[in-house]
């Protein structure tokens, strides 16, 4: 197979795996955002802990990585589910209207940035840390990829699709879709509102933790590192659409094809390229791909 034609597959195969990471992201951040009204500047955190768990659970209990997903994804579930009913939803019901709570969410949320990642420092360490798993060449076309890199595209983007699946066909998602649109109607249907804002809460830290145990079989780690991608979460929610599941995952697979053709040219200026986009569209179209 000629060089350029491997080039260009690998930056694709490399930019579809980062965008599905994004797109899990994004879609968890989307979640807390446009239905449970928390704009979470944690959630990168549950990055950060779904990582470092997965390295744990490998390399001192022995669990396979890819079986970490079915205990870490339900752990941070519960437990950003149990945040929302203690924290958040305590907050709301002692704010005075919706500004307040907004106002008062956000510096909650950095409150537990700091508090995850000093008790991260304090359980793992500073310095940074790796493993390594399927750590080995796959020939696709004559082209070698990392047998991992393909196993992360590929559960990336299924559980992505999955979870759009799961929010569109079953009752609870619909609940959820409900909720999003006009909670106090859907409270007359029938909906327990607190129940699905503290669901929406748990589900996106969810795929927060899912995300970071299939990244982690690539980067290494570092207590420190949630942050740039709770950045990451945002600007990809409004390129989809504030709100909009199906935006944020095809927003995210934009934005990590897109990082990808520039980390080729220059590793030093993704994140710029990053934000002239977020600048861009807040210029030219702030309502995003799939917003109303």
């Amino acid at each position: 197979m000629p060089e350029s034609i491997v080039n260009i597959l690998d930056i694709a195969i490399g930019g579809l795996l980062l965008g599905g990471i994004y797109a899990l992201i994004a879609m968890g951040m989307s979640l807390q955002y446009g239905v449970a009204r928390v704009l979470n500047f944690s959630h990168g955190e549950f990055i950060m802990v779904g990582a470092f768990s997965t390295l744990t659970l490998y390399t001192v209990v022995g669990i396979n990585p890819l079986i970490c997903l079915v205990i870490i994804g339900p752990v941070i579930f519960l437990i950003g589910f149990l945040l929302h009913r203690t924290l958040f939803h305590q907050l709301s019901l002692r704010a005075p209207n919706a500004d307040a709570y907004a106002a008062s969410s956000i510096l909650a949320s950095f409150g537990l940035l700091f508090i995850i990642q000093n008790l991260a420092l304090l359980g793992w360490g500073a310095d940074y840390q790796a493993y390594t798993y399927l750590n080995f060449g796959v020939s696709i076309g004559g082209a070698i990829f990392s047998a991992n890199k393909l196993v992360i595209l590929g559960f990336s983007i299924g559980i992505g699709l999955i979870f759009y699946i799961f929010l569109a066909r079953t009752r609870t998602g619909k609940g959820i879709r409900a909720a999003a649109q006009d909670p106090a109607t859907a409270s007359l249907m029938g909906v327990n509102i607190n129940r699905v804002l503290a669901l929406c809460f748990g589900f996106g830290a969810a795929m927060a933790g899912i995300a970071g145990v299939l990244y982690s079989m690539r980067i290494p780690l570092n207590p420190a590192m949630g942050t740039q991608y709770t950045i990451i979460a945002i600007i990809v929610i409004v390129l989809g659409g504030l709100g909009s599941i199906p935006g944020a995952f095809i927003g995210g697979l934009i934005l990590g094809i897109i990082g990808e053709v520039v980390t080729s040219i220059d590793p030093s200026l993704s994140m710029a390229a990053y934000y002239f986009i977020f600048m861009l569209l807040l210029l030219v179209r702030p309502k995003g791909i799939f917003g109303k």
